[in-house]
């Protein structure tokens, strides 16, 4: 596993431990004098607080291990007792906070996945299996705790002076914080930056003097210098990102506005309820880069304002109208904590202008404003009951490249993160005709898909499905039979008739349409065939028929062959951009021509400079005529000479 892929891995494996802190919240707040005036309620909810970098080791732990098996929460949970016990003795200064938990987590969940299955001696079968994990595990910890004992002071020290320095910075530093932690959402590397500051920066020591440290557990111990790192997030949050998602609606035409309304409204209520933003934020992050890199700054300039203004607001999981409600009255908020309403409205209100604005000026393909969105709003299959999420995984499976691509499967609250073979062999296209907002690939093994809140169960159900075999590349989802007494029934394996076989059209070497650089192309809305990566000069007819289109630019041409197939060659993508310089015309639009016959004429030296990519699509457009094409050819063909496909009949 590679850095980024550890790294999107641990914020999966944090997103448990910190589930559990709305819970601790609500038993805090509503055990507070000014509400129930319970204690043992408020004691209930401080009881999480208090032990979080144990219940941190035990999640940590827990998800990291291939099966989420109790036997590592419980490795996790005994290492992060010898570690810390054992640290102490050689400096009672040594306070690592949460990240023992981490450290703890991670070497319990190591453990299990490597060991959970040894097998010992017959005189020592007792303590083989899943029994080995929780005794490796500590002693892998007592190493660790003879190591951190001798360098963590300074590290600790490093820690609190990179503390007070941000602290020190005020708005500025809670602004940076702000700026970089969006930055981070594509990756999901925010949660380790979220870590360090909501759980390790700072220092708070209440009456009873116990020591607190970070802004979440400052905050929700009583003390009023924390949530810097929290208040700045909730004008954007509640207000901000809801303003982008209306910009987005009235940026779509009318006719359009109905497919994607429904979306963007819910997108948007969950940002305004809960703070999870991901959903919305995955719908422009990478159809419209700018505008995520305006939200990044202008998410910085919240928290600069909020920490500027004196604000100090907190919230247990984030910073939504429910966590604001919970928290609007605790003894660490301030009393000005109204005012980020009301810089919820401005941010309202600068979202939306800025992001209408620019969707215009730049024309970006925002929701709604897509090229081809001929699939947007179908329906997927109902994931509310197990027969329909079954049904949804195996489609899932067989759009991201078929259950011998993968090599992993995990998931967050709205990403599916997968470790893969090949990710250039994962389907974009099939994925949001699924339902999913966004394909994030952080290199070639590592990839996220946006789900939504079923990403979980979404994964578990993979999981279980390629459990039971194979699932093959394409696989579609099955669709209901709906039949009558007069429905004729489908004969298989009935051979079809071949309409046409087309030649290659240029010497090359053979590509998957998937693999062509280009969305229009790689999900077939252009037409279904395959792409060649040419070798040769001389583009030729792949059929007899005539040209009925040769664009002005010569890059491409359309050719209607005999039988009336229309069968589109593309040579290179993007490759109008170069107006026409690298291609020779050879016949004129009109021709009728034999297969074979030359059409085009390449200069390759310069295209391969100068071209996006010279992968070069040949694909029947009105497909739909047809019942599909049958690919004859792989690696090298010759033009004019090598069987490409055959288009077959219905």
């Amino acid at each position: 596993m590679n850095i980024l892929g550890f790294f999107q891995r641990l914020g999966r494996a944090l997103q448990l431990p910190i589930a559990v802190l709305p819970v601790a919240a609500l038993l805090l707040r509503f055990g507070q004098p000014d509400l129930l005036n319970m204690p043992f309620i408020a004691q209930a909810g401080g009881g999480i607080f208090d032990n979080l970098a144990l219940i941190f080791a035990i999640g940590v732990a827990s998800s990291w291990s291939k099966d989420n098996a109790g036997a590592a929460a419980l490795a996790g949970g005994i290492g992060y007792f010898i570690l810390t016990k054992a640290m102490i003795t050689i400096n009672p200064a040594v306070n690592m906070g949460v990240l023992a938990g981490i450290i703890t987590g991670l070497v319990g969940g190591m453990v299990y996945n490597r060991w959970s299955d040894i097998k010992l001696p017959d005189f020592l079968s007792f303590f083989g299996g899943k029994r080995f994990v929780p005794i490796a595990t500590g002693f892998f910890c007592l190493v660790l705790a003879a190591i951190f004992g001798y360098i963590w002071p300074p590290v600790q020290d490093a820690i609190r002076a990179g503390g007070e320095w941000i602290v020190g910075a005020g708005a500025f530093g809670a602004g940076i914080f702000g700026f970089v932690n969006r930055l981070l959402i594509p990756t999901g590397l925010h949660q380790v930056l979220n870590t360090i500051a909501w759980f390790q920066i700072g220092d708070f020591t209440n009456a009873a003097g116990t020591v607190f440290h970070g802004d979440i557990n400052r905050f929700y111990a009583g003390d009023g210098t924390a949530g810097m790192f929290m208040s700045g997030f909730f004008p954007i949050m509640m207000f901000g990102l809801p303003g982008a998602a209306f910009a987005m609606y009235f940026a779509a035409p009318k006719e359009r506005r109905p497919l994607v309304g429904g979306m963007l409204v819910s997108v948007a209520v969950t940002a305004f309820l809960t703070g999870v933003t991901e959903p919305l934020e995955f719908l422009f992050m990478f159809l419209a880069p700018l505008l995520y890199l305006v939200h990044a700054i202008l998410t910085g300039i919240s928290l600069y304002v909020a920490t500027a203004l004196g604000i100090h607001a907190g919230f247990s999981f984030s910073a939504g109208a429910i966590d604001y409600a919970l928290m609007y009255n605790l003894p660490a908020a301030s009393k000005n904590v109204w005012m980020l309403l009301v810089m919820g409205v401005v941010f309202f209100i600068i979202y939306f202008v800025l992001f209408s604005v620019i969707i215009r000026m730049f024309n970006l393909k925002t929701p709604g404003r897509e090229d081809d969105i001929e699939n947007m709003g179908a329906p997927e299959a109902n994931s509310n009951t197990e027969e329909g999420l079954n049904q949804l995984a195996l489609s899932y499976i067989g759009a991201l490249g078929g259950s011998d691509n993968f090599k992993g499967i995990d998931a967050c609250i709205t990403r599916l993160r997968l470790n893969v073979k090949d990710a250039g062999t994962v389907d974009d296209a099939a994925c949001k005709r699924l339902g999913a907002s966004g394909i994030v690939r952080l290199n070639k093994q590592s990839i996220q898909v946006i789900v939504g809140a079923k990403a979980e169960s979404l994964a578990d159900a993979m999981k279980k499905v390629i459990a039971r075999g194979p699932v093959a590349a394409g696989v579609a989802t099955a669709a209901p039979v709906v039949t009558t007494k007069a429905a004729p029934q489908a004969v298989p394996n009935t051979l079809k008739t071949v309409v046409e076989t087309l030649v290659s059209p240029v010497t090359g070497d053979v590509v998957a349409l998937d693999q062509v650089p280009d969305e229009a192309f790689a999900s077939k809305a252009v037409g279904d065939g395959v792409a060649i990566r040419p070798t040769g000069k001389t583009v030729v007819s792949p059929a007899a028929g005539t040209i009925v289109k040769i664009f002005n630019t010569n890059h491409a041409f359309c050719l209607e062959t005999v039988s009336g197939a229309e069968v589109v060659v593309h040579m290179g993508i993007d490759t109008v951009t170069l107006n026409g310089k690298g291609f020779t015309r050879l016949v004129e639009e009109g021709a009728t021509v034999t297969a074979g016959q030359p059409v085009l004429e390449l200069d390759l030296d310069y295209l391969n400079a100068n071209a996006r990519s010279m992968i070069s699509p040949v694909v029947v457009s009105n497909i739909d005529d047809y019942t599909g094409v049958v690919s004859l050819a792989s690696g090298s063909v010759v033009a004019g000479q090598t069987k490409l496909f055959d288009i077959q009949g219905k």
